[in-house]
């Protein structure tokens, strides 16, 4: 399952959300293979045992503009679209910018602390969005979040509050790296735990700005502002 929108519409125009998702797109396009880039994606992933041993540095932030495949791209761009544009509107631009490559940084910090000695290279924009998704739990637990389930042939569409939809997804992350130590079949499992924590953090200041516990007495973990009300999404049967 996996989320396609909340209900949780911001009052602003999310310029950096929309910059990022853009520098994304193209650093995907200048090191596809189809435009002769995988030297420049090589050199420009994260490698933790070369971070270990101090070399490649500045793959800790090149990485998370990277990405393995169209649906790697696609399915990070989604989530960062979804609940990039609240945390921004809370943070201001620069500060979400900030916020955004601080929690990549720290993901990038988390997987290769996991994996020191991996020559395996990470690359992808999920630990900072990771980041972005543990700042929106701690800022709006029960914004609705409309997922898509798939039970093998069939599709449904559910709404759920975000603390289930981000906690069960932390949830597996984190299951994820003690169930795989040293194989994470391609998936940076602790990265992504990482980043998340990170992003709750540094979330932080800007909780306690609204009030903390207070905030939450005020909104119920809702959004601030009147939520989107989508009509039902009808998904049609495809016969055998």
């Amino acid at each position: 399952m996996f989320p396609i929108r909340d209900h949780n519409p911001s009052q602003q125009t999310p310029w950096v959300t929309c910059g990022l998702i853009a520098a994304n797109i193209a650093l995907f396009l200048l090191t596809s293979p189809l435009t002769g880039g995988e030297m420049l994606w090589a050199r420009l992933a994260l490698y933790p045992l070369a971070v270990t041993h101090g070399e490649l540095l500045w793959g800790l932030l090149t990485h998370m503009f990277l990405h393995g495949g169209l649906l790697h791209l696609a399915g990070n761009m989604l989530f960062l679209w979804i609940f990039g544009d609240n945390m921004e509107e809370q943070l201001g631009h620069v500060g979400f910018l900030a916020f955004y490559l601080a929690a990549g940084l720290a993901a990038a910090a988390a997987q290769t602390l996991a994996e020191p000695l991996s020559p395996i290279p990470m690359v992808g924009a999920s630990g900072a969005i990771a980041g972005v998704m543990g700042g929106y739990l701690l800022l709006f637990p029960r914004a609705k979040v409309d997922i898509v389930a798939i039970f093998i042939v069939f599709f449904k569409v559910f709404t759920l509050p975000a603390w289930i939809v981000l906690g069960v997804w932390l949830a597996i992350q984190i299951f994820g790296g003690y169930a795989t130590p040293g194989d994470q079949g391609g998936v940076a499992y602790w990265a992504h735990a990482g980043g998340f924590v990170a992003g709750a953090l540094l979330a932080l200041p800007r909780f306690l700005r609204l009030g903390g516990p207070g905030f939450w007495a005020r909104t119920h973990g809702h959004p601030p502002h009147p939520e989107a009300v989508y009509a039902p999404t009808r998904i049609p049967p495809v016969g055998r």
